[in-house]
């Protein structure tokens, strides 16, 4: 048997990581700017989740959500504590897919409605219905087609007012990233969440704020929606939540009623996916990571802004878009293989900054100089 072939794969083999490092089976060192999709959080095995962890697997690893968990509870008041959000209540699943998927069914039930309305570049995930609200004809099957979802261009306030006035009683929820990831880096307006906020108030629909890659801190903010001053009424989380462990979940406001079967989960909100979890909370409490990801982030996009042949620069905190010109169409590739350094791509021609919230400044001012560097050195093909 072989792998089914559904992944670009770099010819490179991690082998083990600390921190911002990487290294491969060759020990080749890498500077990991990119965490695996913005999974990596508190960096590669801190020390106090690799802790957290063992000790919970010397306990009990795994048992269904028919007993009381202990430490799901445990993880419900820390996640309110550093949120923000105490009153809010938490569902755990595993993915950020099935936290939109979870959320979106959730609307649904709650407003008895079935139009959605998501934005152009969106990506909300592979399960059935997140994929249907992502805008990539490419990966959504037959079977995943449906008339219930409607893009509409993104920070656009006249074009979503005017699909409300038409269609405002219909719509269960408006789903919408923070900042774009996949999409490329796009950050949504205070201006547009604000506005998405009172349409959804007037007309009675839900606010879903996916915040699978732009949440857990690596905005500045806990949630990229929160720089808008608004609350959005469910808040999908996964990727940076375990810090590689696989987690996700969803944070939802007061005015949704639970009864039991609405939603379910077999391996969500394990033991060892709670151990993870709380590791990470308390490392982006104690060592202040959120206003790191603020300082590096800004120090890095005053730094990308000074590159000539960089351009759109945007992003908030430690997520951060570039364009970089079609002569320099290898640029990525290049920074991998002759600077070792990881980054991620947006199609056609962004490069995204994704690393972990722990992110140095001597590290930051590393890549700004290896990145002039290569740059510099760089020869279109």
């Amino acid at each position: 048997m072989k792998l089914f072939d559904v992944y670009p794969i770099n010819d490179i083999t991690i082998t083990r990581a600390k921190g911002t490092r990487v290294w491969d089976n060759e020990e080749t060192e890498y500077m990991d700017l990119y965490g695996g999709h913005a999974v990596i959080s508190i960096g590669h095995t801190h020390p106090h989740w690799v802790k957290r962890i063992e000790e919970q697997l010397e306990k009990i690893a795994f048992y269904s959500n028919s007993i009381k968990i202990p430490l799901q509870e445990e993880l419900a008041t820390k996640l309110g504590e550093v949120s923000g959000k105490k009153d809010f209540e938490l569902f755990l699943c595993n993915s950020g897919a099935e936290a939109n998927e979870n959320a979106l069914k959730l609307a649904s039930f709650h407003t008895n409605r079935k139009k959605i309305v998501a934005f152009e570049k969106a990506f909300h995930g592979r399960t059935s219905l997140a994929v249907a609200a992502t805008d990539n004809p490419s990966i959504v099957a037959p079977v995943n087609e449906t008339t219930n979802i409607v893009f509409l261009p993104f920070n656009d306030n006249e074009a979503l007012a005017g699909y409300f006035n038409t269609n405002g009683h219909e719509i269960a929820a408006v789903i919408i990233e923070g900042i774009q990831g996949v999409g490329g880096i796009n950050v949504a307006e205070d201006a547009f969440l604000c506005t998405i906020r009172r349409l959804c108030d007037d007309y009675g629909a839900v606010y879903i704020a996916d915040s699978v890659q732009c949440g857990y801190g690596r905005s500045g903010q806990f949630f990229s929606h929160d720089h808008a001053g608004v609350e959005a009424d469910i808040y999908s989380m996964a990727k940076g939540m375990g810090n590689g462990f696989p987690i996700g979940g969803i944070i939802i406001s007061p005015k949704f009623k639970a009864k039991h079967s609405m939603l379910g989960t077999t391996f969500g909100g394990n033991h060892l996916a709670c151990a993870a979890a709380l590791a990470v909370l308390e490392v982006i409490e104690k060592e202040s990571l959120m206003e790191n990801a603020e300082k590096v982030g800004n120090f890095l996009q005053e730094e990308l802004k000074s590159i000539p042949e960089l351009s759109g620069v945007r992003g908030r905190g430690l997520m951060i878009g570039f364009d970089v010109p079609a002569s320099h169409k290898n640029l990525k590739k290049d920074l991998l293989f002759k600077y070792k350094i990881f980054t991620g791509e947006a199609k056609p021609n962004v490069i995204r900054l994704l690393p972990s919230l722990a992110l140095t400044m001597d590290d930051a001012a590393a890549f700004i100089n290896s990145l002039k560097i290569a740059i510099a050195q760089y020869q279109p093909s």
